[in-house]
């Protein structure tokens, strides 16, 4: 078989190892991967005529009207002995309706229509698939394709309710292009509200959606969306895949929410969840056919021992149609712009990361730990989703570091546009965790915010949904604590403890924006203002209460309050970086990192960046190094009292740089500051006659 893969050509691996030389003692493994990936192609060409058509099945899986308004209804369940439909529409007889046996396992119905021409099942009716097992047994499975499933008052088991609604909704703007800056604001609908409450679709376009477009952020990333039985389990026990869940609304209101993004410019990714599955059996896809298998490995394969989960067979072909077509759904139907896979280290290894610290030896990443058939159908969902859609955004959680997850599969890399940099916010909660402000290592802060695959893109984030759960905390609660809830009035002196953690609060914050990202950031919603509590669901062990299970915008709407000054710096943040572009830039060129000033300068898409993290001392005259001469101005100021800073910078003052080496720099300039203060953080501009160059410090 050895020689089949030195038979294959990468079209672009040169590339690739142009950008990491390293990689060519791989050469084999790189090899067998695409070569696999080629095949797949291949035989989804000869058997179903090619991917556009195989991933559009749930045209013809699950319930399907057709054009005289017959019913057509397909299952995969290749254990099964039998297979009836029952429901609403045939008073649920269990017999009535049996399922014609197909080939390779799979079953067929038929319902014409009524009398009157109407469909044979109800919009918004309740069906279930009757299984009958070869032990003899009867099952009642939702169908691993419906499309709705609502929880009754008072009952555990969600049930299937048949969606196809008479007067669809039917999206009016067009899609935005592809942020070259990809600004994220992370979001869970059902906490997107002030009440202790699941909230709707409806209030997150109604009353969110407005405050994102006014924060700068170009993408929201949404979470919890895909069914799930457990609300508690933050959407990552999925039990119906092409199920919107109903907990806050219908899918036509889904559908409404993303096309009025669109209108704002927005682009919004599903946070996609195909690297497991719900362990539920009645109301998810675990024995659906009554096997311990079908969708998935047998155990223990099949099995995740730490999530609890069902692990699907990437090499099965019904799987492969079931989750193709399930990224095709999502963008066909509800227009979503892209996907933020979940789970992705999960995925790449056997050893699904367990136990793995990923030193970063690249024998860490090949080899028999490797699962390649989940290589392969990441390879393949990429490369189809980049030719259906050029515009797709899709985004890997990988903390293994694994090379090529981000280069395109021409080059033999995964096909992702970006990858999360999950080091950062552990960097910074470790700080706050277990540094004094004196102890604070510049060098350390740096090394992890540029440490990245070169050549591969990554979306930076301070802290995102999982540093917001009870059994940690947000950055905002490090700093600040208990005094968030007495000394947050503007009315009143900033204690020593607020004065920290809001001036730190936004140095993290803007230091990880401009330094840490290569194209994009991540914010998760409310802890752009600091958001005063963690985040726990409601659940047995806090008595089934919303309290934490909710977004208090309601303390933006009170003017006196600080919050609203830690949202201001954020947006202008936000919109400084929409104006320059420094996300979208080559990484930074550091040109200070000094221990003793606790000072971090550096320049990245001609902006210059001044952070410092002295916690006494404030630096005058100051000399930074620059690249480009000329006249410097200061355009975003952390200090500023709408901020919550203190004023202390005149921003009427203009630096000029000398033809003095500095720092690895042909130009340097004195930094000179308007009184004696504390933690600074400030930003200059260079004007010269051809553009306008700016710089920022951050006090």
């Amino acid at each position: 078989m050895a020689d089949t893969w030195d038979n294959v050509t990468i079209p672009e691996f040169n590339s690739l190892l142009q950008m990491d030389p390293y990689l060519k003692q791989y050469e084999k493994d790189f090899r067998r991967r695409y070569g696999l990936f080629e095949k797949r192609l291949f035989l989804l060409e000869e058997a179903e005529g090619g991917f556009d058509q195989f991933t559009r099945s749930y045209r013809t899986f699950g319930v399907n009207r057709m054009a005289d308004n017959r019913l057509v209804l397909r299952e995969w369940a290749p254990a099964a002995e039998a297979l009836f439909l029952t429901g609403d529409f045939n008073g649920w007889d269990n017999f009535s309706h049996p399922y014609e046996k197909k080939e390779f396992g799979k079953w067929e119905l038929c319902l014409p229509p009524k009398h009157d021409n109407s469909p044979a099942i109800e919009h918004n009716t309740k069906l279930k698939v009757v299984v009958h097992t070869k032990k003899g047994e009867r099952l009642y499975r939702i169908s691993p394709w419906a499309k709705y499933a609502i929880q009754s008052e008072k009952q555990v088991i969600y049930d299937w309710v048949h969606w196809d609604p008479p007067q669809p909704y039917l999206h009016i703007h067009p899609r935005p292009k592809k942020p070259q800056s990809l600004r994220i604001y992370e979001s869970h609908v059902g906490i997107a509200s002030p009440d202790p409450k699941v909230a709707s679709y409806t209030n997150f376009t109604t009353n969110v959606l407005p405050r994102i477009k006014d924060l700068g952020y170009n993408c929201i990333q949404l979470m919890a969306v895909m069914e799930h039985a457990y609300y508690a389990s933050f959407g990552y026990q999925v039990t119906s895949f092409f199920a919107a869940s109903s907990r806050y609304g219908t899918p036509e209101e889904l559908k409404q929410l993303i096309d009025t993004a669109h209108s704002l410019d927005i682009v919004v990714l599903l946070d996609v969840v195909h690297s497991h599955a719900s362990q539920n059996t009645e109301d998810g896809l675990n024995s659906f056919d009554g096997s311990d298998s079908c969708f998935f490995h047998s155990p223990p394969r099949g099995e995740h021992a730490l999530w609890g989960s069902r692990l699907f067979n990437y090499s099965s072909w019904e799987v492969l149609r079931f989750l193709l077509s399930n990224l095709r759904w999502w963008m066909e139907e509800y227009r979503f712009d892209g996907f933020r896979f979940d789970g992705v280290t999960s995925m790449m290894y056997h050893h699904h990361g367990i136990g793995s610290m990923f030193s970063g030896d690249y024998s860490e990443y090949f080899g028999l730990q490797v699962d390649e058939d989940s290589l392969v159908y990441l390879m393949t969902a990429n490369h189809v989703l980049h030719t259906l859609y050029p515009d797709c955004i899709t985004i890997a959680e990988d903390v293994s570091g694994m090379p090529a997850v981000c280069r395109s599969v021409a080059e033999g890399g995964l096909g992702f546009d970006y990858r999360l940099a999950m080091a950062i916010p552990d960097k910074w909660i470790q700080i706050l965790k277990e540094l004094a402000d004196e102890a604070w290592d510049m060098g350390n802060i740096v090394y992890t915010l540029t440490n990245r695959r070169y050549g591969e893109n990554c979306i930076a984030y301070a802290e995102s949904h999982d540093q917001s759960v009870v059994g940690d905390k947000s950055l905002a609660f490090w700093l600040m604590d208990k005094e968030m809830y007495t000394n947050m009035s503007s009315l009143i002196p900033m204690t020593p403890v607020i004065d920290r953690g809001i001036q730190l609060h936004k140095m993290i914050r803007l230091l990880t924006h401009a330094l840490g990202g290569e194209e994009g950031y991540l914010n998760f919603m409310g802890n752009e203002f600091g958001h005063p509590e963690w985040l726990d669901f409601p659940r047995k062990g806090n008595n089934e209460s919303y309290h934490y299970a909710r977004r208090q915008y309601n303390l933006l709407d009170t003017d006196h309050l600080r919050y609203r000054q830690l949202y201001d710096f954020d947006r202008d943040m936000n919109r400084t970086e929409d104006k320059y572009g420094w996300l979208a830039a080559p990484p930074a060129f550091v040109s200070a990192k000094h221990e003793g000033d606790k000072v971090i300068v550096f320049e990245r898409g001609n902006v210059l960046f001044l952070l410092n993290f002295h916690p006494t001392r404030s630096q005058t005259n100051y000399r930074v190094a620059v690249a480009s001469p000329g006249k410097y101005t200061i355009k975003l100021d952390s200090d500023e009292v709408q901020y919550g800073g203190h004023g202390r910078l005149d921003h009427n003052t203009e630096f000029f740089t000398e033809p003095q080496p500095f720092n690895e720099r042909e130009n340097s300039m004195l930094v000179r500051n308007t009184s004696e203060r504390e933690r600074e953080n400030s930003m200059l501009v260079r004007n010269t006659s051809e553009r306008e160059r700016e710089l920022y410090a951050g006090t």
